[in-house]
């Protein structure tokens, strides 16, 4: 059973069935006129939160930060629409369809020991902390009589819906960097040098005359020419060239939402069969 102490808590937070699935957020909650204990709650379904069902919190409970109700998803977002009248009330006969469709027997509900001489459900929607009228309206709603939405005068009241698109942020998918190593095969030319023999001969003459007779006549000599080359030799380092990072760029695209609103029309008539109608004033929204 929900207090009205916890009502502050309830409010623009999320709404569960029993098998853990979310319905939605908790909108409004209507009080008894007569005890004052929370006897609806509004759920904000649909798209973009574009409908409110209405869910009774007679058996739910508050879990953590969440709202637990005993009905099935699908049960409440199908759940009846019900007209409010000006003073953000719920008639009986509106509240007697909603528990009929909840399953729950009107008579055990008015038969409630807190309910002194009937059920009085003129209750109001409600903010964090004040989630209704409480004794408001009276004999609205005792005993099935219908609100008319006379104020004590001979106005009429005319009302109609008005649609407010909202948005919703979700996670659509997730991008992530991964490193890794790859290896390629890299070709570079260098020049290399190397040393070969060759045999010179030269002439005797009189400049190396001496030199050549310095020896013996006949004789076996040896001389040795030691040869060098350039082989190329490779080695690798590791260096930084880059940083690399990920960032999400948000852009804005528009759009177009279509829903249904209701608008209520006034028409005179008198005996004569002679009948007008009204044109609404076009005010600021």
């Amino acid at each position: 059973m929900i207090t009205r102490e916890e009502i502050g808590i309830l409010l623009d937070h999320p709404v569960y069935d029993g098998d853990g699935n979310k319905i939605g957020d908790a909108k409004h909650v209507f009080l008894d006129d007569v005890s004052g204990r929370p006897e609806w709650v509004t759920v904000k379904t649909g798209m973009f939160g574009s409908s409110e069902s209405f869910v009774p919190v007679r058996d739910a409970s508050l879990v953590q930060d969440h709202l637990e109700v005993p009905y099935p998803k699908d049960k409440v977002k199908g759940a009846p629409n019900v007209d409010i009248d000006a003073g953000g009330h719920l008639s009986a006969d509106e509240e007697h369809r909603l528990y009929d469709y909840y399953g729950i027997d009107w008579d055990s509900v008015l038969a409630e020991p807190e309910q002194s001489g009937g059920r009085d459900r003129a209750t109001g929607m409600g903010t964090a902390g004040a989630a209704g009228t409480a004794g408001a309206a009276g004999t609205a709603g005792r005993r099935g009589e219908a609100r008319t939405g006379a104020r004590g005068d001979d106005a009429m009241t005319r009302s109609e819906d008005r649609m407010h698109v909202g948005v919703e942020r979700r996670e659509t998918g997730r991008a992530r960097l991964r490193k890794y190593v790859v290896t390629e095969e890299v070709q570079q030319t260098v020049p290399v040098r190397h040393e070969e023999v060759r045999v010179e001969r030269e002439p005797i003459t009189d400049a190396n005359r001496d030199q050549a007779m310095s020896g013996p006549d006949i004789t076996e000599a040896e001389h040795e020419v030691t040869l060098h080359e350039e082989r190329p030799v490779v080695e690798t380092e590791t260096v930084p060239v880059e940083r690399v990072r990920l960032t999400a760029e948000e852009e804005t695209t528009n759009e177009t939402v279509r829903g249904q609103v209701r608008k209520e029309h006034i028409e005179a008539e008198d005996d004569t069969g002679r009948s007008g109608r009204d044109v609404p004033k076009r005010g600021r929204e």
